[in-house]
C-alpha cells in the first residue's frame, strides 16, 4: 500500500442539518470556520448541511420541499418581467 496518502488530521466534527436543526457528531477531516458547543460541554468545529438523512425524502418516506436560501423566490423574481410580457400578449 502507498504510504502517506490518507489524511492524518481526523477530529470530532458536528454536522448540523439547517432544514430541521438535527445535529450529529462524527470524525472528519473537513475544514471549518465555525464552532459550536456540543451537549458534553466541549466546543467542536461545525459543518452546516442543507439536507441530511433526517430531512431527505428517500430516508423519511415523505416528500418535503426544502427551499434553501429562497431559490424559488429568486427564480420567480429573475423571470418576472419575462412572464409578465408573455401574459400581456
Amino acid at each position: 500500500m502507498k504510504k502517506d496518502i490518507h489524511p492524518s488530521d481526523y477530529r470530532l466534527v458536528v454536522f448540523q442539518d439547517m432544514s430541521n436543526g438535527y445535529s450529529f457528531i462524527t470524525k472528519s477531516t473537513v475544514k471549518t470556520k465555525e464552532n459550536i458547543k456540543w451537549e458534553d460541554g466541549n466546543e467542536y468545529p461545525l459543518v452546516k448541511l442543507e439536507i441530511s438523512h433526517m430531512s431527505h425524502p428517500f430516508y423519511t418516506g415523505k416528500m418535503k420541499l426544502v427551499d434553501s436560501a429562497g431559490r424559488v423566490d429568486k427564480f420567480k423574481n429573475r423571470y418576472k418581467k419575462h412572464m409578465d410580457k408573455k401574459v400581456a400578449k
